[in-house]
């Protein structure tokens, strides 16, 4: 009996997963799941949840909450999204539990035991803006490879190279977009991958499971030579490095995250050695196309080091999944994002049958409505529904529910039995798509074999009992991909079987069934425009306080001048410490422009720009008013150009833009000659805002 360990990509606890994340790695996980368990495999299927690193610290701060606080709840919320999509995850764990911290601390300290462990100084970057040490992911810059502008320090997602982040070019911090970027020295701890790849080159080589894809970006690594890699960082919420003079510093969550794959099947089954440290056991890891190298060097690298652990049979890397021609993208509300599919009454096997036809196994794929409509109707209703309906309802209206005895004849036995051993055959290698395809041509055969032997007027026994036996194989073979809707067809035929160990067995004669049931129900075009309103919500799980989406910053007016077009606004030229910025205001009624000129005021940096009479507006300054402006007075803060505006020293960090709408929900009034917003009051590092005006105006 094949043992047989599969894992998915770990996702990190920072959001909810759409669509693509289902696809590029947990469906098909789930798929090669179910068909090693039905085909007599002793298989374990493990996932969980990436909560360490910088993401998740970040994440927590912009909700006020503690990283901690954030992984319980989106851990608590994928495993409901996994559940409802029928991933059978055998084990579903965390990578902050405490086993996994055991587990990470003894295997490094096995690896340094061995040799494969160096320290040295290295340049980390920290933003100044930010106060904050940064991981590689969170600074953005040209890549050197292939100029991308928008490369992230660890990883180009345009060419797919590793970086090194001290050779980006015009390098930027990705929270504040500010070049305020330092490098600081610190002991770090080194993976010695470049010890390793003799090993790694020799085992590569020697591999026949990848696809070519995943085996090139591999040998790329190679080819360019392996050198040291950093695993740890300052960070506080992470798992502690076990040394002395490390007290302070965690591992890199690309270090422990995947140990949890092992820490999971540890927590699951005591038996978990003979899945991890035993030459007969296949591990299978499904992973999308910018983990791959993890999966194929980093990953392997740490089981070589350490010497105690199985490496990987397959790495199964996939492409991404597009959504109507273009990137799944929150901002934007585009895509199909999962925690809203458990609101709908559509059962998640229609999901997992369309998403099992875009499988980006080879390339990337896309998520289209209509060929989701198409597919839904035509394949899953129109051949495989209609085939296993047609039977059973025929011999349940007609034939008194019984399944007679009959025979097979050799041209049609031989034709299902290519067809299976086909199906199987794709299942082996991991092609699930073709796997799939071959299961609709089955049943599409078995439309046809009735159409030909007209049960209707023959009253034929050979071709119930052919049909009802082929309904029983398709039911067995799409199991994996539609779970649900297979278990209610074997409950219908009352068929105890549950693996295919009598796949091929014609073995349903003399045999009762239940009155069938409509299977699904087709897509109608009001039912799909339902579904894409609902579907593409984005949930706001957390409240970020309005004011926290303010990015307030002192600037000073340098200059200011008439606009040309417009004879109530000013144009001012404003420094705000980074650079100088143009706005459009409407002062001309309540300032004079030497009173303007030389002010220090307070100014909102993230506004979107905005077209006043031809002149683009790059931001707002804020005063202080009555409703019918007959009142209005400048703030104007204590500080230098550039200098913070706040009302919390732990609010959060604010977004990249925000629109005047956005600006509109944000409630500052003056009080006491101060400026109130959310119980607090507004102030700079040089103390808090003062104004000499009356209670009750609003701030704008």
């Amino acid at each position: 009996m094949t043992k047989r360990l599969i894992t998915a990509a770990l996702p990190y606890t920072n959001s909810v997963p759409h669509l693509g994340n289902i696809v590029g790695s947990h469906l098909p996980a789930d798929i090669f799941a179910r068909y090693s368990r039905l085909n007599g495999s002793q298989t374990i299927f493990v996932g969980g949840t990436d909560e360490h690193g910088t993401a998740t610290e970040i994440a927590a701060k912009q909700f006020n909450i503690t990283p901690k606080e954030l992984c319980d709840f989106f851990f608590k919320l994928h495993k409901q999204i996994y559940e409802w999509f029928d991933i059978s995850y055998d084990h579903f764990s965390r990578t902050s539990d405490k086993i996994n911290k055991e587990l990470t601390q003894d295997i490094f300290l096995q690896i340094q035991k061995n040799g494969y462990v160096k320290q040295q100084k290295i340049s980390v970057p920290y933003c100044t803006n930010d106060d904050l040490f940064l991981a590689d992911r969170f600074i953005v810059g040209t890549c050197p490879h292939c100029k991308y502008e928008k490369a992230k320090g660890d990883q180009c997602e345009s060419c797919g190279q590793l970086l090194d982040v001290k050779l980006l070019e015009n390098v930027k911090c990705a929270l504040c977009n500010q070049k305020k970027i330092t490098f600081v020295k610190k002991d770090h701890l080194f993976l010695c991958l470049d010890k390793l790849q003799k090993k790694l080159d020799s085992w590569i080589t020697k591999n026949k499971t990848w696809r070519p894809t995943v085996k090139a970006i591999a040998k790329s690594w190679l080819d360019k030579g392996l050198e040291p890699r950093d695993i740890t960082r300052e960070l506080a919420w992470g798992i502690p490095v076990p040394l002395e003079r490390f007290e302070e510093s965690v591992f890199y969550c690309w270090f422990d995250a995947p140990i949890g794959y092992i820490s999971s099947t540890k927590e699951h089954t005591k038996t978990w050695k003979t899945y991890w440290q035993t030459k007969d056991s296949q591990i299978y890891h499904f992973v999308g196309k910018d983990n791959i190298p993890f999966h194929t060097i980093f990953f392997p690298a740490m089981l070589l080091a350490d010497g105690r652990y199985t490496l990987p049979y397959n790495t199964v890397g996939l492409q991404y999944l597009n959504f109507e021609r273009k990137k799944f993208s929150k901002s934007q509300g585009h895509g199909v994002f999962c925690e809203n599919l458990l609101k709908t009454d559509l059962s998640s096997d229609y999901w997992r049958f369309y998403l099992s036809f875009v499988i980006p196994e080879t390339k990337d794929t896309e998520f289209l409505w209509n060929d989701f409509q198409s597919r839904i109707n035509s394949e899953l209703i129109g051949n495989f529904s209609n085939f296993v309906n047609r039977t059973l309802s025929f011999i349940y209206s007609k034939n008194k529910g019984i399944i007679p005895s009959g025979k097979i004849d050799t041209k049609t036995k031989a034709t299902v039995t290519r067809h299976v051993k086909k199906i199987l055959k794709y299942f082996e290698t991991v092609e699930l798509r073709l796997a799939l395809l071959e299961i609709l041509k089955l049943s599409d055969f078995g439309n046809r074999y009735f159409e030909q032997n007209k049960p209707w007027k023959t009253n034929d026994p050979n071709t119930l009992f052919v049909c009802a036996n082929l309904v029983k194989i398709l039911s067995l073979l799409i199991q994996p991909y539609i779970p649900k809707a297979s278990n209610e067809i074997l409950k219908t035929l009352q068929c105890p079987e549950n693996n295919y160990k009598k796949l091929l067995s014609f073995n349903l004669k003399n045999h009762s069934i239940k009155k069938p049931q409509l299977l699904f129900k087709k897509l109608e075009d009001e039912k799909l425009e339902s579904l894409k309103k609902d579907t593409s919500k984005v949930t706001e799980f957390f409240s970020v306080p309005a004011f926290d989406k303010l990015d307030l910053v002192v600037g000073k007016v340098k200059d200011v001048t008439n606009h040309p077009n417009a004879d109530k606004l000013y144009v001012l030229t404003v420094d705000i410490g980074t650079e100088e910025r143009v706005i459009v205001s409407g002062l001309r009624d309540h300032y004079t422009k030497d009173k303007l000129k030389g002010k220090s005021i307070a100014f909102l940096k993230n506004l979107e720009p905005a077209n006043f009479r031809g002149i683009k507006s790059n931001g707002m300054l804020l005063a202080a008013g009555n409703s019918d402006d007959s009142i209005v007075i400048v703030l104007e803060p204590n500080g230098k150009p550039g200098d913070k505006i706040i009302r919390d020293e732990n609010q959060s960090a604010p977004p990249k833009k925000i629109s005047y709408d956005e600006f509109k929900k944000v409630k500052m009034v003056t009080k006491d000659k101060k400026i109130l917003c959310e119980g607090n009051q507004l102030k700079t590092q040089k103390g808090i805002i003062t104004i000499n005006v009356e209670d009750g105006l609003e701030v704008s």
